[in-house]
């Protein structure tokens, strides 16, 4: 079993920003409490990380990733 960091997103590995993750946010809400979350997205997380790890902004809305530079 692969250890899930909970301050990751599950599906591109970046930061996630979870407040509910973070100690220091106290009990603050989470930016994805006021953000709709794409369907889409929510179906490609494993199973083993459903409700252990956050989705990014970015991921939660589904959209490509950011070009590389190069």
């Amino acid at each position: 079993m692969t250890d899930i960091d909970p301050t990751r997103c599950p599906l591109c590995g970046q930061r996630n920003r979870c407040a509910q993750a973070d100690p220091a946010a106290d009990g603050t809400s989470c930016w994805c409490f006021e953000t709709a979350i794409d369907p889409v997205a929510l179906q490609r997380i494993a199973p083993e990380s459903v409700d252990r790890a956050c989705l990014c902004p970015r991921c939660a809305q589904n959209l490509p990733p950011e070009d590389e530079p190069t």
